[in-house]
């Protein structure tokens, strides 16, 4: 339950005296505070160590960051508007800051402890990096990388603490920044995006791990056997050379010999399916997909881009939607599609569970891109489109054999026309990705297919394959192809965002009541969004609130594997405080038709019979909802 009024998450900074903070009052910060520590460390810490060095050092610094002494240690009024005003994690957030910022200064003589490697925590054998996230997240790292320290600082306390201004420069001077005007100024220069900050791209604790490179390590092994051995006959070393670089690109050394794996990376043995096939295939899924793009001929990429997917080296970047494994193929694979793509070479595979893009540029600098998907069980619109690539805020889809047509559509704008793209080959014209609009929500693009059957909506969340937009009731919902459908969707389209690089499958919007307002100035809408997953875990469902003539909804409530709004379970219910033009409060509630009373305790109490529940309440309080339905099964409300 939530009010739509957005509170302030951090009061001002109170003018008294700091209070001390002992060794007991910071170890219980650093315990509760722990991940957002080593984040904002993550975050300020130079990006020339790479991503794996960064991981470890934010760990080193958030840990190192206890007072050494069991005495007090006063706090610096920049930090009385510490997490929920704890003094702890305020002095504990200086302490990380500080010896972060020190580990991008240059180095003059000795270097400092954070300019070194961190001795603990160690990993041996393997290499860890955060998950990777999508579109926004990797342009908002570039332009991250490019800021200055200070600024990098400035800009994730703002972000992520959101301290003001003046705050930050107490801070940063306390920090031993020189300039922290300046730092701030190029902060600016970046747009603030909390909720970026704030994702799995820029989590040191949510890791994913790799092993280093196993062959050299081996070699590296026997090597220093054979150094010690001949240390103790003769006390001679013998230096071995390291491997080079073969025909495989990007991909890191050989390090099986297994016969099965070896015909998987053979470009001859590809699955290539005539482009006929689908017209008699029994299903309408990837396996029917021909291959197309004017480089499926090119064996010498075709060997790259599959020993890269069994072997992706250091230069590569991999990425994954959530719950899809990342290892090489099993067998070999089927090809979608090679061709030019913008600048990059782009090669996409199917090997009936997912879908595999690799991207190399075209102008041959070292570094190749590998992207994953869950495409098990896809059929009909789930397996009408694919993305190619994106670049300038722009996305190209290759389509399925049996599309006919495809168009864009501004899903907030239902009454306009759809704007015609051309297709070559089954290959889109550009069309404005939503997914990398960065700014408020002021339009919501998608694309719209058509083939044998009707007409379809997809629309792009920053992976590879497009969700699939359907509306009505849980269990049996449309196509969103009629002026209907889309104007069910506009006021909603920007709570697609919540489902950005989430491994999303399809979402369902789902008008569930309509609830007279106790002032008598209309009825309210509610309506559920539910976005599928590929996994089947990590359901998101979403309760809109959206009062008369309101171009668009608040988003009031959520739920992250539940099941309302879905097939197994098609019953919603939520609340919102809301205030009458008088200015009075309410909190209102709505559960679906099969809703016989709603009862609210907590913050609010009040009970009402039917799908409705009308209580006068006060600002900010918070209320517990539960329902009973007409066969007398109780449910939930929605958080």
């Amino acid at each position: 339950m939530q009010s739509q009024d957005v509170a302030q998450r951090h009061a001002p900074a109170s003018a008294g005296q700091p209070a001390p903070v002992d060794l007991e009052q910071a170890e219980a910060a650093l315990v509760e505070h722990y991940p957002r520590l080593v984040r904002i460390a993550y975050l300020v810490l130079p990006p020339g160590l790479g991503r794996s060095r960064r991981v470890l050092t934010a760990h080193s610094l958030a840990q190192r960051s206890l007072p050494k002494g069991r005495g007090q240690q006063p706090v610096i009024p920049a930090q009385a508007s510490g997490e929920e005003g704890d003094p702890g994690y305020a002095f504990l957030r200086e302490r990380v800051l500080t010896t972060a910022l020190e580990a991008a200064l240059p180095r003059k003589g000795l270097p400092r402890l954070s300019q070194l490697p961190p001795l603990l925590p160690q990993v041996w054998g393997l290499k860890l990096f955060p998950r990777s996230g999508g579109a926004d997240e990797l342009a908002l790292d570039q332009r991250l990388s490019a800021l200055s320290g200070p600024a990098r600082a400035a800009y994730v306390l703002r972000g992520l603490e959101q301290l003001s201004d003046a705050e930050i420069r107490e801070l940063l001077t306390a920090a031993g920044v020189d300039d922290p005007g300046g730092a701030l100024a190029s902060a600016n220069g970046v747009p603030t995006q909390p909720e970026l900050l704030a994702s799995a791209e820029f989590d040191p604790c949510l890791l994913q791990a790799r092993p280093t490179d196993l062959m050299r390590r081996r070699q590296h092994g026997k090597a220093a056997l054979a150094a010690a051995a001949a240390l103790a006959v003769c006390g001679a070393l013998i230096a071995l050379p390291g491997d080079g670089w073969g025909p495989d690109g990007a991909a890191a050394p050989v390090y099986a010999g297994n016969p099965a794996a070896e015909a998987a990376l053979d470009p001859g043995r590809l699955i290539r399916v005539s482009p006929s096939a689908w017209e008699s295939a029994a299903r309408t899924d990837f396996s029917a997909w021909p291959a197309r793009g004017p480089l499926t001929g090119d064996s010498d990429l075709l060997h790259r881009a599959l020993a890269v997917w069994a072997r992706p080296g250091a230069t590569v970047h991999v990425s994954a939607t959530p719950g899809t494994e990342t290892g090489g193929p099993a067998g070999p694979p089927q090809l979608l599609y090679a061709g030019q793509v913008d600048n990059a070479r782009v090669v996409v595979f199917y090997d009936g569970l997912r879908i595999t893009r690799y991207a190399e540029p075209v102008d041959g600098t070292q570094g190749a891109a590998l992207d994953f998907a869950r495409a098990d069980g896809a059929t009909g619109a789930e397996a009408s489109a694919l993305v190619l690539g994106r670049s300038d805020g722009n996305v190209q889809y290759l389509t399925a054999p049996w599309v006919t047509k495809a168009a864009s559509r501004d899903l907030m704008k239902p009454d306009a026309a759809a704007t015609p793209l051309t297709l070559t080959k089954g290959v889109t014209a550009p069309l404005a990705s939503a997914a990398l609009r960065p700014g408020s929500c002021t339009s919501w693009t998608a694309l719209q297919l058509t083939d044998a059957t009707g007409t379809q909506l997809a629309t792009d969340l920053g992976e590879l394959t497009p969700a699939h937009l359907t509306v009505g009731k849980p269990g049996s919902p449309d196509e969103v192809s009629d002026a209907a459908g889309r104007a069910a969707w506009a006021p909603f389209a920007c709570s697609l965002a919540a489902a950005r690089s989430a491994g999303v499958r399809s979402v369902n919007a789902w008008a569930y009541a309509d609830q007279p307002l106790p002032d008598g100035s209309g009825a309210a809408q509610w309506v559920c969004t539910r976005a599928e997953t590929w996994r089947g875990d990590g359901t998101g469902a979403l309760a809109l609130f959206r009062t008369p003539g309101g171009r668009t909804a608040s988003v009031v409530a959520k739920g992250t594997d539940a099941r309302s709004c879905g097939a197994r379970d098609p019953h919603a219910l939520a609340g919102v405080l809301w205030k009458s033009a008088a200015g009075h409060w309410y909190l209102l509630a709505a559960g679906d038709k099969d809703t016989a009373s709603i009862r609210a305790g907590g913050g609010v109490t009040g009970a009402g019979q039917g799908q409705f529940l009308v209580a006068r309440a006060k600002q900010g309080a918070r209320a517990r909802l539960q329902g009973t339905l007409t066969d007398g099964r109780e449910i939930s409300g929605l958080q």
